[in-house]
């Protein structure tokens, strides 16, 4: 991933993707896009229309990415739980990054599992970033302890 460019590109990924929240499948999918920028592992953008009714909810708050544009976010619904703010999307996304609209990504470490190729995905560490970490991938990472000024 150190070999991804700055600026970021899009990827379509045709990999099945699933994600549990809950106990409950909330999203299942073979078609997604891959955002793939340097020192971060793919961030998986997936059809809005494969997660199951009720699954995504909005809430407040935006925030701004100097490729992507602005994004909206989204509570994640599952089973009997809420991951706040656990998902984002762009509602209208800068020149580039068009293949965005009506795709969500969702941070893997406020679901149950998630899965990319019956791969059982590692959350981006720190917090902040989306990356999912599959063993197609290797770090270091941003987001680790001391990678601020990456």
């Amino acid at each position: 991933m150190w070999s991804y460019p700055r600026p970021p590109r899009l990827r379509r990924c045709y990999l099945p993707i699933r994600v549990v929240l809950g106990g409950e499948l909330v999203c299942d999918t073979a078609e997604s896009w891959q955002v793939l920028e340097t020192s971060h592992p793919p961030t998986y953008y997936l059809p809005r229309e494969e997660f199951i009714a009720g699954a995504l909810r909005e809430t407040a708050g935006s925030s701004f990415c100097e490729w992507k544009g602005v994004a909206r976010y989204l509570d994640v619904v599952g089973g009997r739980l809420t991951a706040s703010k656990a998902g984002w999307y762009y509602p209208t996304a800068s020149p580039g990054f068009d293949q965005l609209v009506g795709h969500v990504a969702v941070y893997a470490a406020a679901m149950d599992v998630c899965f990319v190729d019956g791969e059982q995905v590692v959350p981006q560490p720190g917090g902040f970033y989306g990356g999912w970490i599959t063993s197609s991938v290797a770090g270091p990472f941003k987001g680790v302890a001391g990678s601020a000024g990456w």
